[in-house]
């Protein structure tokens, strides 16, 4: 049974996605939190597979409890971090990249379709990626700064393969194309993404794709 947050403040919508849930088979929905701060809260105390994550909310918004949440999951010992998705009313704008930033796994518009979001759940739960290549990469080139000068301090642990894969993941590709690219196995490539994503810190695809950007490592491809 996939274990499901639903953090919103609208009452309704937060009450609809509850509905949405608790309907579907094989999810469960275990709590509802109507702020960040009791999100966070929450999340500690129900341990979800999943967090759907209202991104704007008065006091602790989305960002910032995702980033707690994630924290809090890495400091409890043997608990796994949940996966984050955001709901937004934008499907291009820097809380969305914030989001990202900080961890997040995917986001979704408010309007998804129901089927869509059941999927979305599903997808971010088995660790892929939710969007399309182009779609983060749009987000990243709008909001994203100049690459750092200050390198992050988990790529001087990454070897030349690592660091090539990253710079693959950056570009979007998936690990059946870096595969493909690189004439490895894909469980090659899936070993080689885990131990940059432990060694960088990280807990998303998509958080990976922004440090690959921001490192200047992002791949380019022919």
């Amino acid at each position: 049974m996939l274990r499901v947050l639903v953090v919103d403040d609208q009452f309704l919508i937060r009450s609809g996605l509850t509905a949405l849930l608790g309907a579907a088979p094989g999810i469960e929905v275990v709590a509802e939190a109507a702020d960040g701060e009791e999100a966070v809260r929450l999340a500690a105390e129900t341990r979800p597979d999943v967090v759907l994550m209202d991104i704007r909310m008065p006091g602790t918004d989305g960002i910032t409890a995702t980033e707690r949440i994630l924290a809090e999951a890495d400091a409890a010992a043997g608990q796994a971090r949940p996966k984050v998705l955001v709901l937004t009313t934008f499907d291009s704008d820097a809380y969305v990249f914030r989001a990202l930033r900080v961890g997040a796994s995917g986001f979704l518009l408010k309007d998804t379709p129901p089927d869509r979001l059941l999927a979305a759940i599903a997808t971010v739960h088995a660790g892929e990626m939710l969007f399309s290549p182009g779609a983060l990469q749009g987000i990243i080139a709008a909001y994203a700064g100049p690459v750092a000068r200050d390198p992050h301090p988990g790529l001087a642990a990454l070897n030349p393969r690592e660091r090539e894969v990253l710079g693959l993941v950056g570009a979007g590709l998936s690990n059946a194309d870096i595969a493909g690219r690189l004439v490895l196995s894909a469980a090659t490539v899936k070993t080689h993404v885990h131990r940059c994503m432990s060694k960088l810190g990280v807990s998303s695809r998509a958080q990976a794709v922004v440090l690959a950007h921001e490192s200047g490592l992002v791949a380019r491809l022919s």
